[in-house]
């Protein structure tokens, strides 16, 4: 018989039922919302797709923003459902332009639901969600939007802006497991999901989860793994700790001291400040280098950067700086090692001034 050593995820205890509703409480604070808030045992896209597949419907029509293949998904999972789903199409790589929802809605006025990611990781780029919400809201659309990424790293008050579905994982900018992820339901919103040929008995099914609420918030349906909510739990107790704006504060910083750098360093910035999310800053890679160069010469120095993601975004190069990578040290690394890479392939950068620009940013 093999000795198998001890190990402290051996009989991980049952995560107490009563402990949901007060982690639901905490997520609600995050978000800056009284609506009711849904727990999910999965990956965030998986309660993406659990959105839309409980309000789709033959007979439906929904204006969906695509900025990214989460866009793309979300009107696939509408369109399965019977949906009649109207994509707006952003430019490759860039954020959308409220004007062009504005034209849209007023093109399609028997939209019922507007759905949008917040900010993109896969790009870097910030869409206009206060704008958009608005456009929506007067209107009486129900609007969802996919804030797995911005939560943490960009503003987000669902009441104020009056979003009425926000989906979020915690595994980005607050810094805590994949493994599980929530969004929160306006009562306006459980009126559109809430119908006859609602999916049931599914881990894709809000009205289900409407159950549990109704229940009390105790053990959820299933059979819930509780690591991930033990990992949850303790990610909001150091969110609490930090204060959520103050983790804001520290992704704006990184992302100003990021563009900074890279400006002094002589790299042309993807977008503008006032359209770049606080998570990933993303230059344009000169002709005549490849992604697959720097991203190995960074790496040979411990800093990893990646490569845009999606159509029209493989000229891109992202600087990473979210969740605990929102430091001096990183976005310091990181910059200097792009820089190094552009000066071993034959191009100039200013390593020097860029260092200057980050500290002057964080001194500031």
């Amino acid at each position: 018989m093999i000795e198998v050593a001890w190990n402290p995820f051996y009989g991980a205890p049952v995560y107490p039922a009563e402990r949901y509703a007060a982690l639901a409480h905490r997520i609600g604070a995050i978000l800056k919302t009284d609506n009711d808030v849904l727990l999910v045992q999965a990956e965030a896209v998986v309660a993406l797709e659990a959105v839309a597949t409980s309000l789709a419907r033959p007979g439906f029509s929904a204006l969906n923003v695509v900025t990214s293949a989460y866009g793309g998904w979300f009107g696939q999972w509408l369109r399965r459902g019977g949906t009649h789903v109207v994509d707006i199409v952003a430019q490759p790589g860039l954020p959308i332009e409220a004007r062009a929802i504005a034209v849209a809605l007023d093109a399609n006025p028997d939209v019922k639901i507007l759905a949008l990611v917040h900010a993109e990781s896969a790009s870097g780029i910030l869409n206009p969600l206060p704008e958009i919400v608005a456009l929506a809201k007067a209107r009486g659309i129900v609007t969802i939007v996919d804030a797995v990424a911005s939560v943490g790293g960009h503003a987000l008050d669902v009441d104020a802006l009056g979003i009425d579905i926000a989906v979020i994982g915690p595994q980005k900018a607050l810094g805590g497991p994949a493994g599980v992820s929530a969004l929160s339901v306006s009562q306006h919103a459980w009126e559109l999901v809430l119908h006859d040929s609602a999916p049931r008995d599914s881990i894709l099914s809000l009205t289900d989860l409407k159950a549990w609420l109704d229940a009390g918030r105790g053990a959820l349906p299933g059979t819930p793994a509780p690591l991930e909510f033990f990992a949850l739990e303790a990610a909001l107790d150091r969110v609490e700790a930090e204060g959520l704006g103050q983790i804001v504060t520290r992704h704006e910083r990184a992302a100003s001291a990021s563009r900074a750098g890279l400006a002094a360093l002589g790299a042309s910035l993807w977008v503008p400040a006032e359209q770049a999310s606080n998570l990933v800053t993303t230059v344009s890679l000169p002709s005549g280098i490849e992604s697959t160069s720097v991203i190995g010469f960074a790496a040979g120095l411990g800093v990893e950067l990646t490569s845009g993601v999606g159509t029209g975004s493989s000229h891109l190069m992202r600087i990473n700086h979210t969740g605990a990578r929102a430091t001096f040290q990183t976005v310091l690394a990181n910059i200097v090692a792009y820089g190094a890479a552009l000066r071993q392939a034959g191009f100039p950068a200013n390593i020097g001034a860029a260092s200057e620009a980050i500290a002057k940013t964080y001194n500031t």
